[in-house]
C-alpha cells in the first residue's frame, strides 16, 4: 500500500500549508478548518468576529491560524445550531464552560436488561469492590457481545447523564470509567489468541479521549478473530499512518464518540484514504453519521459492527488470507 511520508503530502497545493506545533498538535488555516467543521469560511469568520467563540492567532503571512480546541468549540456551536438554538445562544453556550461540557457523549441506546442506575451508586460510594461486584454480575448476564450492547453502554450513558446533571461528581465519573477500563482491558488481554486474522488499527482521533467506546469495540473484534492494534486516544493523522505502515493493516476504526471530535476524525478519514487508499476506514461511536466522506459507518452495536467488519475483511482476503474463525453472532463461530 502506499504511505505518504509526511501528512502536508496529502494536502491540496493550493493551501497554506499546515503549521505544526508538535506531535499530536497542529493549527489550520480558515479554508480548512471550515472543510473540517464543516462550516462555510464566510460563517466561521462571521462567528468569530461577532462572537468570539474562537481567537485564532496569525501567521508571519497573515493567515488565520485555528488550533483543535477552536475546532472542537465550532463543531460544538455547529451542533447547537443545527439543533435549533440561536447563532447567539449558542455561543453563549459554548463559552459558558470547557467544549467537552457541550455535547459529550455518545448516544446510547436503551438498557434491555441488568440495572442501569448500578453504576451510578457506585460512583457516590467509590467502594471498588462494589463496583468489582458490578461489573461482574453485569457482564454474567450474557455473552459479551450482548452485555456490552444492552447493559454496559446504556449504564455507561446513565452515568454520564448523571454527572451532567450534577449528581455524581468528576472524581466518581472518572471512579467507575477508570474501573471499566481496566475490566475492558483485561478482558482484551484474555482474547488476544483469538485474534489471527487480517489487522485492524483502532483508537480516536486528535483530541479524543472518551476511549471506552472503542476499547469495547476492540475486544469483539479480537473475539471475532481479528489482530487488533488498539492505539488508545488522541492519536494525530501522523500516528495513524505510521501505524497501519508499520502493522501492514488492512483495516482503521476511529470512534466518534462526541460532535466535538467530527473535525479531527475528518481530518484523519482524509489523510488515511489520500496516503494508504487500500486500507479500509470505518467509523463507530454515537457521532459516525456527522462524518461526511468516504469512510464507512459500522453502526451503534458492538456485536453486529464486530461481525460485519470480520466478515468483510474475511471476503476481502479470500480462502488464504482470511479470518480464520469469525463470529457470525456473539458467541459462535464459523470456519472461513
Amino acid at each position: 500500500m502506499a504511505i505518504a511520508p509526511h501528512i502536508d503530502a496529502c494536502r491540496p497545493e493550493s493551501d497554506p500549508p499546515l503549521s505544526k506545533v508538535g506531535y499530536g498538535e497542529a493549527v489550520y488555516t480558515v479554508k480548512r478548518a471550515a472543510e473540517l467543521t464543516g462550516l462555510s469560511p464566510d460563517t466561521l469568520r462571521m462567528w468569530e468576529r461577532r462572537y468570539a467563540v474562537v481567537e485564532p492567532e496569525r501567521s508571519p503571512g497573515g493567515y488565520r491560524l485555528y488550533d483543535d480546541a477552536a475546532l472542537r468549540r465550532l463543531a460544538a456551536m455547529k451542533s447547537l445550531v443545527d439543533a435549533g438554538w440561536s447563532v447567539r445562544a449558542a455561543a453563549t453556550r459554548v463559552l459558558s464552560g470547557s467544549p467537552d461540557e457541550v455535547v459529550v457523549a455518545d448516544r446510547p441506546p436503551e438498557a434491555a436488561f441488568g440495572d442501569v442506575e448500578a453504576l451510578v451508586s457506585v460512583a457516590r460510594d467509590f467502594d471498588a469492590r462494589a463496583l468489582d461486584g458490578v461489573l461482574d454480575e453485569g457482564f454474567a448476564l450474557g455473552g459479551y457481545e450482548q452485555v456490552v450492547d444492552e447493559w454496559l453502554l446504556p449504564a455507561l450513558g446513565r452515568l454520564g447523564r448523571a454527572w451532567r446533571e450534577g449528581s455524581v461528581t468528576v472524581a466518581g465519573e472518572h471512579f467507575v470509567s477508570a474501573g471499566v477500563q481496566r475490566r475492558l482491558a483485561t478482558l482484551f488481554d484474555a482474547a488476544a489468541h483469538e485474534g489471527e486474522g487480517p489487522v485492524v488499527v483502532v483508537g480516536l482521533a486528535r483530541g479524543s479521549r472518551h476511549e471506552l467506546g472503542v476499547l469495547a469495540f476492540s475486544v469483539a473484534l479480537r473475539r471475532a478473530g481479528l489482530q487488533v492494534v488498539y492505539v488508545g486516544g488522541d492519536l494525530p493523522p501522523e500516528g495513524w499512518v505510521e501505524t497501519v505502515r508499520a502493522r501492514g493493516a488492512r483495516a482503521v476504526v476511529i470512534g466518534v464518540p462526541s460532535i466535538e471530535d467530527v473535525p479531527a476524525v475528518r481530518e484523519c478519514v482524509d489523510v488515511l484514504v489520500r496516503a494508504a487508499p487500500d486500507v479500509a476506514v470505518h467509523l463507530g461511536g454515537g457521532y459516525q453519521d456527522d462524518v461526511s466522506g468516504p469512510a464507512r459507518r459500522l453502526g451503534h452495536e458492538i456485536g453486529g459492527g464486530s461481525s460485519a467488519l470480520a466478515a468483510e475483511l474475511a471476503s476481502r482476503s479470500g480462502p488464504r488470507g482470511g479470518v480464520g474463525g469469525v463470529q457470525s453472532s456473539a458467541g459462535e463461530r464459523r470456519a472461513t
